[in-house]
């Protein structure tokens, strides 16, 4: 396109029409009914038309990079680089020619033709070279090939006229000394010119531009219908969404809508999703990021990158600003040893003061999601800030099977799949965990050349999660299979004399990730508590692989290792914690660790050395307790004992079913009903 006349381009500029000017009494905090006297009369239509502010214009001609002008200026800059760097060239490879052409002579014949008294004049350049001229004109030129001190007087002797001069330096030993800054000049020079001509700004002020991507139209919509489960959770979030929609309601009484929105949970359990569902549910302006976006390499670059974020908010505004993984640079200040990290404190102060200081708008909504709550600054914390904390929690046995629905349909099943027992087959799942349970039964149906994915997929999808990957090619001999069978049989067996332990799901001697042998059971229900009945038949059952051994063999193996860690860890707890011993109801554990040491550097003690003798000999109380019952158990049950084994050496894995057939023991009948 051809540039325009500058009289075709005035006569355009007068006939536009002006454009409104924002209110600059707005700013200095006028009083906003004055704006309906001066728009003729007409109330604003919207609250948020006082946060909204004029966006500079962005048309005009084009960049430099559409100019012709600015095309052939570069290029005859481009044409004068390259001649001059030719000439350089010349001048280093040929500049030798014009020089005064000098015999190069050995110094041995130098001194012969000085004792001679042929030499007239020498002149000696930093002790390396001389250049000397011979009574018949000639001229020559040797290297001094080691330092001789008889050299001048040898010279005074034969009247030779002796000067001395400095190594010139050579114009392209200059050139190669400033080519890399030259270089690098360029290159700056040339990375400004294309930043300024794309953005508008330099480069060093895109430093400070915030990372934040706007959720756009094209983007896929979610909604709280795709999030199965979290009920609690969705209707606090859905008052934030009303607010948004509708906020005249809410004004009209006088209530204040929270300005932060905090989403606390563990992961996996859809903290971002939801805020994806906001952002479908809402309709409004939002701006994602997270919290290692702002902490960078140059200092200042944080509260530079906050203050942009929250600029471009209130531009959009009503708008959203989901900042995830908060804790990244909403940590306490001044924790840890030796201090906190001034950027990351700065970048947080910044923070603080955006979302309530003297310049916070309500049309900007912060929402966040952290795994880490214990570890956030207090000031974030306070009302006025992330004043609404909402936990989203894994999900009960009922939201699993929702969860598994909705992924499920993704994938082509076959009629035998039963989901609630995968549900129930999955206590302390999260979404995430079992979206991936699915993908890997699919997976597993896809190895197999299948298209559709049974319930043996999803068994062995659950196993390889909760249990490690089946190394069904490790080589046991014979005595090792039965040893671990003997073992295995052990915690199994009092899965079935025990009152107070979740029922048996299966048991198994091939080995997963590092362990030789498992033995799983599933709680028939989602349980928030533990009574002391069930934490000592927990470590009964802990105690089953080693009693078993001892039993049988008179001695046990490496393998108990983990039950023993197990089970003391339990009793330690018991004593220590939940005040299930008879040193009664105190509490003797260490929950206050600073935030950035382990546990190793800064463990202490509250309590006096007989205390701590105490607590040793309560542990040992419980742990001896439940060892005798444990083989007391097993002793009287030794032929159950020994055909368990022998049927785990002959099929390798059983389930509670097979179990029940086996021994008589009555079926187990399901107590919670899932719709």
């Amino acid at each position: 396109m051809n540039p325009m006349d500058d009289k075709d381009y005035k006569k355009e500029e007068e006939n536009k029409t002006p454009e409104p000017q924002p209110d600059k009494s707005e700013d200095k905090g006028g009083n906003p009914q004055d704006d309906g006297k001066k728009n003729g009369g007409k109330p604003k239509k919207n609250i948020y038309d006082q946060y909204r502010y004029w966006g500079s214009d962005n048309g005009g001609s084009g960049s430099g990079n559409n100019n012709p002008k600015g095309s052939a200026r570069r290029n005859r800059i481009a044409l004068v680089a390259l001649i001059l760097l030719i000439i350089s060239f010349i001048y280093v490879f040929m500049g030798d020619a014009t020089s005064v052409q000098r015999t190069e002579t050995s110094y041995s014949e130098f001194l012969a033709f000085v004792e001679s008294d042929s030499v007239a004049s020498a002149t000696i350049v930093e002790q390396n070279v001389v250049n000397y001229m011979l009574r018949g004109g000639a001229e020559g030129t040797c290297r001094i090939p080691y330092y001789d001190a008889s050299l001048l007087e040898l010279l005074k002797d034969h009247n030779v006229n002796v000067t001395g001069a400095v190594q010139p330096t050579p114009f392209w030993y200059i050139i190669i000394q400033l080519l890399p800054w030259i270089i690098f000049i360029v290159m700056i020079v040339m990375i400004m010119r294309q930043t300024g001509a794309a953005g508008g700004n330099r480069m060093m002020s895109s430093f400070g531009k915030s990372h934040a991507q706007m959720y756009g139209k094209n983007d896929k919509k979610v909604t709280f219908a795709d999030v199965a489960g979290q009920k609690e959770a969705k209707n606090e979030l859905q008052e934030v969404v009303d607010f948004l929609k509708h906020p005249d309601r809410f004004v009209k009484i006088g209530a204040r809508i929270p300005r932060g929105v905090l989403l606390v949970g563990p992961p996996g359990t859809g903290k971002t999703l939801l805020a994806r569902a906001v952002a479908g549910e809402a309709g409004v302006s939002f701006l994602h990021t997270s919290g290692s976006d702002f902490v960078e390499m140059f200092v200042g670059m944080g509260a530079a990158r906050v203050r942009d974020l929250f600029s471009e908010a209130r531009k959009n505004a009503p708008c959203i600003i989901f900042i995830d993984e908060l804790d990244a640079v909403g940590r306490s200040r001044g924790s840890g040893l030796g201090g906190g990290h001034d950027e990351r404190e700065q970048t947080l102060n910044q923070m603080l003061v955006e979302m309530d200081g003297f310049s916070s708008d309500p049309g900007v909504i912060v929402m966040a999601a952290t795994n880490r709550p214990d570890v956030l600054d207090p000031a974030l914390l306070r009302p006025g800030r992330f004043d609404r904390q909402v936990v989203v929690s894994l999900p009960d046995v009922q939201e699993r099977l929702d969860i598994l629905r909705i992924h499920a349909k993704k994938v082509k099943t076959d009629s035998d799949v039963d989901l609630e027992r995968v549900a129930r087959a999955t206590p302390g799942s999260s979404g995430a965990d079992l979206a991936n349970l699915v993908n890997e039964a699919a997976l597993f149906a896809a190895r197999a050349n299948r298209v559709t994915v049974n319930m043996d997929d999803f068994e062995r999808a659950r196993d390889k999660i909760l249990l490690g990957v089946a190394r069904e090619s490790v080589y046991m001999t014979p005595e090792e299979k039965r040893a671990t069978a003997y073992h295995e049989a052990g915690h199994t067996l009092l899965h079935y004399y025990l009152k107070s332990v979740d029922p048996l799901h299966k048991v198994t001697i091939i080995p997963h990730g590092r362990a030789l042998g498992l033995t799983m059971s599933l709680p028939e229900k989602d349980s928030y508590t533990k009574n002391r009945s069930y934490l000592e038949d927990r470590i009964k059952i802990c105690m089953g692989g080693y009693v078993a051994e001892d039993i049988v063999y008179g001695e046990t193996t490496t393998g108990t290792s983990n039950d023993i860690k197990q089970a003391t860890e339990m009793a330690r707890r018991m004593v220590t914690e939940w005040g299930m011993s008879d040193l009664g109801f105190i509490s003797l554990a260490n929950d206050d660790e600073p935030l950035f040491l382990g546990r190793e550097i800064t463990q202490h003690k509250d309590y006096s050395e007989d205390t701590a003798r105490r607590i040793d000999q309560e542990i040992h109380k419980i742990l001896d307790r439940c060892m005798n019952e444990t083989r007391e158990i097993l002793t009287v049950h030794r032929d159950q004992l020994d055909s368990l084994t022998n049927a785990l050496v002959e099929k390798e894995t059983l389930d509670d079913k097979d179990i029940r057939e086996m021994f008589g023991f009555p079926p187990v009948q399901h107590t919670t009903d899932l719709v």
